[in-house]
């Protein structure tokens, strides 16, 4: 009996390790050896599949060598120094190609119309790729990387938090934060001799952002979310330098230099949220039985909420990670790009104050008054085109699916360079790579050729969350700038934008400001 029973044991043993090994040779061998053929005969080719790295050495090498490069100033053709594999591909295999991020497979789609049919779909047949554990501790496992039917609870349950009737009333608490940056620019830019001061925007909006969302989202302040806002920074340093790197699961659970770095910057951050939230518990008010009408308060309000739509304390956290941030990161960087643009054209620093001081004179810009102010969002809109914060969107095919006349199997990516399109001659014309703010001036839909040409803030049912609220901060200072000052590109300027997870400048953005009013 004792001899029936080690056989069995062996024979289960053996299947498990003959399954693994089976498994393993489909992952590294078959698979990339069936899907290469499957769509060269459907003519989208691509570089070959190495073993186990696919075509991430390749990516890391072009990235790398592109990343010592300078760009002409007045050269907004960016493509080739944030994305040259795609820039490098295209060029050799077509518009669409195939490539291997380590084993995954992913194809390029660059047509606004296929991009419209993935990104809309309200199905779930093309979700979001699984993040690698230290994206997700960067930006929690909140809304941005829910799917199904979580996703569209949480969903419903912040997006009271971001109706425009709340976020107007957020503008005053946006204006507040942005006049004591500006004032402490005036009073370092009197103390010159020559009245102007030259000022480092980068760490400067990046600052503004943190606490413009610390105060409108969380009640609260930079100060308070400082470890926040530091350990998310830290970590997205970690993300970008493993971005080009094979992933080996379960390698984050070993205690490397890497890791433990990690995991002391989240018990900061968690440690962080939970003093602001246990602040909030403080506060709860009984006459309105409310914790608050701003982000973080809705969020709360659904906790204790009885119903279907409910939040637990540890999802409340892991939304205020994504929302700290989302919410300061790609808003600081639209900013900076645009006073970038502005720096380089003066005629347009000089045609938005005109129309500031028409509609707000010198007064803090309300709801009513940001709403007039079309030039300056059309000026923020062709920012977002140029030099849009995130430069791809991907998705994962979770079955079988026919997208336009390709036929992609189930667990193929698919990666929508938003950046190739946003400045494509084909639907944006000859000028696509020029700074051209007129071409917004029938609304977004008109501009290009293609209604969904621009991908800025995404399209479909998943798109942006927080899309106005951006709009109207980015709105807010730049008007409140714009008023009081004028400014120049300082001669030390390196023009290299950088893919650090979002589009940024690779050393900096030092700009020569003058006040208007001394």
């Amino acid at each position: 009996m004792g001899y029936l029973i080690g056989v069995a044991m062996v024979s289960v043993i053996t299947i498990m390790i003959v399954s693994k090994i089976w498994r393993i040779f489909v992952i590294l061998f078959w698979r990339p050896y069936a899907l290469t053929r499957h769509f060269r005969k459907q003519g989208v080719l691509g570089p070959p599949y190495s073993l186990v790295y696919g075509s991430l050495n390749d990516i890391k090498t072009m990235m790398n060598d592109e990343r010592k490069n300078i760009m002409d100033t007045h050269s907004h053709d960016i493509t080739q120094r944030v994305l040259p594999h795609y820039q490098i591909w295209s060029s050799l295999y077509g518009e669409r190609f195939l490539y291997w991020y380590g084993t995954e497979p992913r194809i390029c789609i660059s047509d606004p119309e296929l991009a419209k049919e993935i990104l809309s779909n309200k199905f779930g047949f093309y979700s979001k790729p699984k993040q690698r554990p230290s994206i997700v501790t960067m930006i929690g496992q909140g809304i941005v990387l829910m799917e199904g039917l979580e996703w569209v609870k949480r969903r419903r349950i912040l997006n009271p938090a971001f109706s425009m009737d709340r976020l107007k009333v957020m503008i005053s608490r946006m204006a507040e934060c942005t006049i004591s940056m500006v004032d402490e620019w005036k009073k370092l830019a009197i103390e010159e001799k020559n009245k102007s001061k030259t000022i480092e925007m980068c760490e400067e909006f990046r600052k503004l952002t943190a606490d413009i969302i610390a105060h409108t989202a969380f009640g609260s302040s930079f100060a308070h979310g400082r470890e926040t806002f530091n350990a998310q920074t830290l970590l997205q340093k970690h993300c970008v330098a493993s971005s080009s790197d094979v992933f080996i699961p379960g390698s984050q659970y070993f205690p490397s230099q890497t890791n433990i770095e990690i995991w002391k910057l989240d018990r900061k951050m968690k440690k962080s949220l939970e003093c602001i939230i246990e602040s909030r518990l403080q506060q709860y008010s009984e006459s309105d039985k409310s914790y608050g009408d701003d982000l973080l308060g809705v969020m709360m309000d659904a906790e204790k909420t009885d119903g279907v739509l409910k939040l637990k304390m540890n999802e409340i956290m892991e939304e205020c990670k994504t929302f700290f941030f989302a919410g300061h990161e790609t808003t600081s960087n639209l900013l900076i790009w645009t006073v970038f643009l502005l720096s380089l054209h003066s005629d347009w620093q000089h045609k938005l104050r005109q129309e500031i001081l028409q509609i707000c004179g010198m007064q803090i810009p309300d709801a009513d008054m940001l709403s007039k102010l079309k030039m300056v969002n059309m000026v923020l809109l062709e920012a977002l085109r140029l030099y849009c914060p995130a430069i791809e969107i991907i998705r994962v095919a979770s079955q079988d699916m026919k997208l336009g006349d390709l036929m992609i199997p189930r667990g193929t990516c698919l990666t929508i360079p938003v950046i190739m399109i946003q400045r494509n001659e084909k639907y944006w014309g000859e000028d696509a790579n020029e700074f051209n703010p007129i071409r917004f001036i029938n609304g977004v839909s008109k501009a290009a050729k293609h209604p969904n040409a621009l991908l800025a803030f995404s399209v479909g049912p998943r798109n942006c969350i927080g899309q106005n609220f951006a709009m109207l901060e980015a709105k807010t200072v730049m008007a409140l700038i714009i008023q009081r000052f004028s400014w120049s590109l300082s001669p030390d300027y390196q023009h290299a934008p950088a893919n650090n997870l979002t589009l940024q400048p690779q050393h900096g953005l030092p700009i020569i400001l003058k006040p208007l009013h001394l």
